[in-house]
């Protein structure tokens, strides 16, 4: 397994008013401390955005890249979504990441609500996903599309949509999809030809069941505990690991664990369920 780390689950997120945002050189020192030889960019902004400047604080704390989680703008007739991709894929070249994780923004800050597109709509998304698919691909770049809760692709309706209009692989994260209704282990058993990437998370199914209802918006569930480290929720992370080693999956697994940090960790901090996920998916 390649495993590696990503700075969420040190409450480091691209959301305004998330949380405490830790900053680099210790997210990235208990990365290296904890075992983890890489890890994903995080958020835009929080690393250095020039790529020279990004590559040598990477090299400095003795990670690798993996690539990074880019929410873009899909379904805008308006809008061309190339050329602020093309940006953030300068920073790979320089860093040596070589995954993208595509989201399909709303166009607001946050994940808390989404809107309904029309048919039309759907349709651009759908031809912008394989259009910076492909041209990631023609700049060495591995892309996949990350569903998300509080994206537009988020239900288990819009995953189906994009398996069957669209050839972009998926990253199969397995807290979001099991909150958006999908079941991620039913996923990879039955596409584990589409996985091109690997978020692995954790979560409570009762918390996630009241965001589905509305009871509890996305992050007020996050706050509350939803994800927890690998082995004490409810996704079968066991059966996911043996259907993507059935079919000889050889990509990342990313350890996530979403958190919001409301003031300085205590004691570890958030290192501490980092290591107990880390032996967890080992054990696996």
């Amino acid at each position: 397994m390649r495993v590696a780390g990503a700075p969420i689950s040190w409450g480091v997120c691209e959301v305004p008013g998330w949380g405490l945002q830790l900053e680099p050189d210790r997210v990235l020192r208990e990365m290296r401390e904890v075992g983890l030889s890489a890890t994903e960019f995080g958020p835009q902004g929080w690393l250095p955005e020039a790529p020279t400047a990004r590559a040598g604080v990477l090299a400095e704390a003795g990670l690798a890249a993996v690539g990074a989680f880019v929410p873009v703008l899909l379904h805008v007739p308006d809008h061309d979504p190339l050329p602020g991709l093309d940006a953030e894929l300068d920073a790979f070249d320089a860093a040596g990441g070589d995954v993208l994780v595509l989201a399909a923004a709303t166009g607001s800050d946050g994940y808390d609500a989404r809107p309904e597109l029309s048919g039309e709509e759907w349709a651009l998304l759908l031809a912008n996903l394989d259009r910076l698919a492909d041209h990631a691909r023609s700049r060495g770049i591995t892309p996949s599309l990350h569903p998300h809760v509080g994206t537009l692709v988020e239900t288990s309706d819009d995953v189906a949509r994009v398996l069957d209009g669209a050839a972009v692989p998926l990253c199969l994260d397995t807290g979001h999809l099991l909150i958006g209704g999908t079941d991620p282990a039913e996923l990879a058993r039955r596409h584990a030809d589409r996985i091109g990437h690997v978020h692995a998370k954790d979560v409570r199914a009762d918390l996630a069941a009241r965001v589905q209802s509305g009871e509890l918006t996305y992050t007020d569930a996050v706050r509350a505990g939803m994800y927890v480290p690998l082995g004490d929720g409810d996704v079968d992370l066991a059966a996911i690991v043996t259907a993507l080693r059935d079919v000889g999956y050889d990509g990342w697994w990313v350890l996530e664990q979403d958190t919001i940090l409301s003031g300085e960790p205590e004691g570890e901090g958030p290192v501490a369920d980092v290591r107990r996920s880390l032996a967890h998916l080992r054990s696996l």
